[in-house]
Parts: structure tokens; C-alpha cells; sequence
């Protein structure tokens, strides 16, 4: 589905992004040899002989001569929940304009479109100390432009939480998420070590309830994880507590990496036993990964 120039004036850069995004994944997911994904946009449906007609689209029957129905919330085959992690350290790197969390929103606003062409519901979910904003799935025409918006919104903000809390936040949407939900989660899950448990607690919770669950681990993984960082003193600033250190990277990089090594394993580990697709998502690579995770998901699903 090509972009109509004449219509790029009424979509946000957002929007744009995410359309050339799910089109490039598109073309080039029918170039490879991978099969048995339904990727066709469409607003309508074949009519079927003998239901009613008064939903039937004759402006597009007299150009077409075919008939089609249109599409309603109600014929929608999944509902699927976006989470954003908006705390703090997902600002890092803090002095460049790509971070996580623009990786997260961009991500997020691709699988929109995506859900958008599998006739999917998509909702909106943020958090960083707490549950920021909800906004249930649904499958209305007018939803994806709601979610374009909050993401618009979203690209701007900037968390004054001194730790995040992504285990109350999950917490909470177990309980009001309908049952048989599609979480996909982006968040780099940093939390206090003393808040690990709760976390696992809380993913396990999701899945208690009966929500399938994408976990998207965000992070700029040569910094983040390997800590490649030039050997000569930096200032680091922990972007959630403020606390301040000056150091040669070499100093302590192995014991850094390893701790970061042992909390990912576990994370993994937990993601396994509850039966949660634990993805890395790092943001220098794209959103191929995101999009193709998504398909792969809902085809178990549906």
C-alpha cells in the first residue's frame, strides 16, 4: 500500500513514519521466503450473501461494482494492549535526541498501523512511578488518530518520578484489561533492585489473568550493556535518582556488565517460566524485530 502524496499534508510525522515503516516490513516480508501471515490492509469486507445490506459501501460498490461492507469495532479479531515505560531512564542517551523512549513511541506507532491492517484493536497504556494514562483497545476509525496523538504528545515528555514502578503499573492493568489481551510491553525494566520480586510478581499476574504478553527489553545495548564507553573519566548521572559519579569506565566495567548480564538472565529466566516472549529490542536496530514479533504472536492467537 503506497503513501498518497495528496493525503501526506493531513498526517503527522508520526504517522508518516509509521506507514513508511510498516511498508518497507511489508515489502520486504513478501520478498523472503517466510509464509502464513495475512499483511493485507483493508477497511472493508466482501459482502456475504444473505446478512444485511444496510452497512454495504454502494460509493465504493459503483466504482468497484463488488460489494463491501464496512468495518466495525465489533468484527475486530484481537485487542491488543501498547505499554510504555515513560520513567526516567528511558530518556537515556540524555543528550541525544533518539532514546529509548522515542524508540518505544516509534515502535509503538508502527504497530498501530500494523493493527490497523490486520482489523486488530489497539490501545495505549503509560507509566513510569504509576499508571500514567489508559486508553482501552478498540477497533473505532476514529482510535488510531486518538493513539497517533498520545504518541505525539508522548514524544515530549519527560518523567519527574525519582524510580519507576513498572510492577504497579502491571499490576493494574491485570485487573482492568479484558481478559484474553495482547500486552506488548516496551520498557527497559530498570528498577530498584529491593522492587525485582514485585516486578516478576507482577508479569506473572498478567498472565494469571489469561493476557498474552510481548515483553520488548529497550536498550542501547553497546552502552547500556556492554558499556562501551571511551577509557578516560565521564560524569555519569543516574537519570532517575540524580545520584552523581566521576569515573574512568575501565574501572568498572566488568563488574557493571556482569551485574547487568545476571539481572537480564533472570528476567528471561522468569519471562519463560510464565510463558512471556522476552524480546531485546535494541534501538539502534530497527523495528523490523518489533513488527515481526507482533505477527509471529498473533498468529498463535487467532
Amino acid at each position: 500500500m503506497l503513501i498518497n502524496p495528496k493525503h501526506n499534508k493531513t498526517l503527522s510525522k508520526l504517522e508518516l513514519l509509521a506507514k513508511q515503516v510498516v511498508e518497507g516490513f511489508i515489502t520486504g516480508l513478501h520478498k523472503s521466503p517466510m509464509h502464513g501471515f495475512s499483511v493485507e490492509f483493508a477497511e472493508h469486507r466482501l459482502y456475504n450473501s444473505g446478512e444485511s445490506t444496510r452497512h454495504i459501501d454502494w460509493k465504493l460498490f459503483a466504482r468497484s461494482e463488488k460489494l463491501f461492507v464496512k468495518r466495525y469495532e465489533e468484527e475486530t479479531n484481537l485487542r491488543c494492549q501498547l505499554v510504555i515505560d515513560c520513567s526516567a531512564s528511558m530518556q537515556f542517551p540524555k543528550d541525544q535526541e533518539y532514546n529509548k523512549l522515542r524508540f518505544s513511541i516509534e515502535a509503538a506507532a508502527a504497530l498501530i498501523e500494523l493493527l490497523k491492517g490486520q482489523r486488530d484493536a489497539p490501545g495505549l497504556s503509560t507509566f513510569d512511578q504509576d499508571l500514567l494514562k489508559h486508553i482501552p483497545a478498540k477497533g473505532s476509525p476514529v482510535q488510531k488518530k486518538i493513539l497517533m496523538n498520545e504518541l505525539e504528545i508522548l514524544l515530549d515528555y519527560k518523567s519527574t518520578a525519582k524510580q519507576t514502578s513498572a510492577a504497579s503499573a502491571l499490576n493494574q492493568l491485570a485487573e482492568i484489561l479484558h481478559q484474553r489481551s495482547m500486552l506488548v510491553i516496551f520498557s527497559d525494566m530498570f528498577e530498584s533492585t529491593d522492587n525485582t520480586e514485585e516486578l516478576f510478581s507482577a508479569l506473572q499476574h498478567l498472565r494469571y489473568r489469561k493476557h498474552e504478553v510481548v515483553l520488548f527489553h529497550v536498550t542501547d545495548k553497546a552502552k547500556e550493556l556492554h558499556f562501551e564507553f571511551e577509557n578516560k573519566p565521564h560524569h555519569f548521572i543516574d537519570l532517575e535518582s540524580g545520584l552523581e559519579v566521576k569515573l574512568n569506565p575501565s574501572q568498572v566495567r566488568e563488574a557493571y556488565t556482569q551485574s547487568l548480564q545476571t539481572f537480564k538472565e533472570e528476567l528471561k529466566l522468569k519471562c519463560s517460566q510464565f510463558k512471556i516472549d522476552f524480546v531485546e529490542a535494541d534501538i539502534t536496530e530497527g523495528f523490523d524485530q518489533v513488527l515481526h514479533t507482533y505477527l509471529v504472536k498473533r498468529s498463535k492467537m487467532v
